[in-house]
């Protein structure tokens, strides 16, 4: 059986490199087998501490695949201990843990997509290439719109200087947002680059969001940039770029 490649080794080999961090042994090497077969290079840790040492000493990984069940420091707390460090690396939780509460909270914690075990390999798969194909596009550092600023490196938004708090899950609708300012987004295209999902929801939590989003990006007094496009979803554009 092929071994993981040590922190060293991987740091001086090209290709995309993974970092699976589950205190099973043997679905850790299942996982490290089928990825390296996939042409990724992988590296393991067994606890949240050896985890987060490796990705603040590395950080040259491009994705995380994460048990919340981890010994010395728990999975929650890798990721909330991490994003604000790298707050463009995908986080992907493959977890025991399956309750609904467990999945909320991890993402809106930080993590991009949550699996439970146990799972389909195939789908397993299709959502790391899904990750890594979003995070490979060219996007800077900092976008703006008007008076709207984005740091997509600090995770911080500014208005005017005014200093704009986001959740997680309402910097990345942001985000999607940002990517295409002046275009509209559907609520189909945010459930699936926010949520992680195709099917539509059976509440209408992208609006929810959106009403949050709105409430802190467009203040009285200030010119609307958050606007709703009857029939389709949602655009970030300045007042007049809208039709009359």
């Amino acid at each position: 059986m092929r071994r993981a490649r040590t922190a060293a080794e991987i740091s001086n080999t090209a290709g995309p490199r993974i970092l699976i961090v589950d205190d099973d042994l043997s679905l850790a090497r299942f996982l490290t087998t089928e990825l390296l077969a996939q042409n990724f290079l992988v590296d393991q840790a067994h606890d949240g501490e050896v985890a987060c040492r490796l990705l603040e000493t590395e950080r040259r990984y491009d994705l995380l695949i994460l048990e919340l069940n981890l010994p010395k420091l728990d999975g929650m707390s890798v990721i909330a201990r991490m994003r604000p460090v790298q707050p463009r690396l995908p986080m992907l939780v493959l977890t025991a843990r399956c309750r609904v509460e467990d999945k909320v909270m991890a993402l809106r914690t930080g993590a991009d997509d949550f699996v439970a075990k146990p799972f389909s390999l195939i789908e397993l798969m299709a959502r790391v290439r899904v990750l890594m194909r979003r995070n490979s596009g060219m996007v800077p550092n900092c976008s703006s719109i008007g008076d709207l600023v984005f740091y997509r490196e600090e995770r911080r938004v500014e208005r005017k200087g005014r200093q704009i708090e986001l959740t997680p899950r309402e910097f990345a609708i942001l985000d999607v947002l940002m990517r295409n300012a002046g275009r509209p987004v559907s609520r189909a295209t945010l459930l699936e680059q926010v949520w992680n999902t195709s099917s539509e929801p059976a509440t209408n939590i992208v609006d929810v969001y959106m009403k949050y989003v709105r409430d802190k990006i467009d203040q009285p007094g200030e010119s609307r940039l958050m606007h709703t496009v009857r029939g389709i979803g949602y655009a970030l554009r300045l007042a007049e770029e809208l039709p009359v």
